[in-house]
């Protein structure tokens, strides 16, 4: 049986690319750091959640950190307790809320955090050297409002579930 396949006109199929492209780009700068990383001993499990509580703030809640990293809660325990295992980050007790645990580097994690960083600098550097700042600049300001529209698609998706359940 043969497929049809629609007619997309050219802007539709660029815009439906650019999902996948921005993918395949994340991935390939991931994996370009992992294979650096690996020479420090340093796994996408160890390397990541530091990138993340250093670009967002040491003293992050675990569910900010697992939002940042894209996985559920339950999933981010194991990279905890490997992580505080080999002595680079801490759990510690917020002091707004009892039951709510804060992920801080220990001075182990903070060494590791910045040679990771160092290392991607480099690997962005090399990636970015055809790109202007101007460039950038209109990547960031697309990227903000796709990030606005997907926001605004999320709400309006709740308040039309919560109409249908009434």
């Amino acid at each position: 049986m043969k497929v049809r396949l629609m007619a997309i006109s050219d802007r539709k199929k660029r815009q439906m690319d650019l999902g996948p492209r921005l993918n395949r780009i994340g991935q390939g700068l991931r994996r370009a750091i992992d294979d650096e990383v690996r020479a420090l001993g340093l796994t996408d499990a160890t390397w990541r959640p530091l990138f993340h509580l250093g670009r967002l703030g040491d003293g992050l809640k675990q569910k900010d950190l697992a939002e940042a990293l894209m996985i559920e809660g339950p999933s981010l325990v194991p990279l905890l307790d490997n992580l505080e295992a080999n002595g680079l980050v801490e759990r510690v007790e917020s002091p707004d809320d009892r039951r709510c645990k804060l992920i801080q580097m220990t001075p182990a994690g903070e060494k590791a955090y910045r040679q990771t960083m160092d290392i991607a600098g480099k690997i962005f550097t090399r990636v970015m050297r055809q790109v202007s700042d101007e460039e950038v600049a209109i990547c960031h300001s697309v990227f903000d409002r796709l990030e606005e529209a997907l926001v605004n698609l999320k709400a309006n998706e709740r308040k039309q579930g919560a109409r249908a359940a009434e």
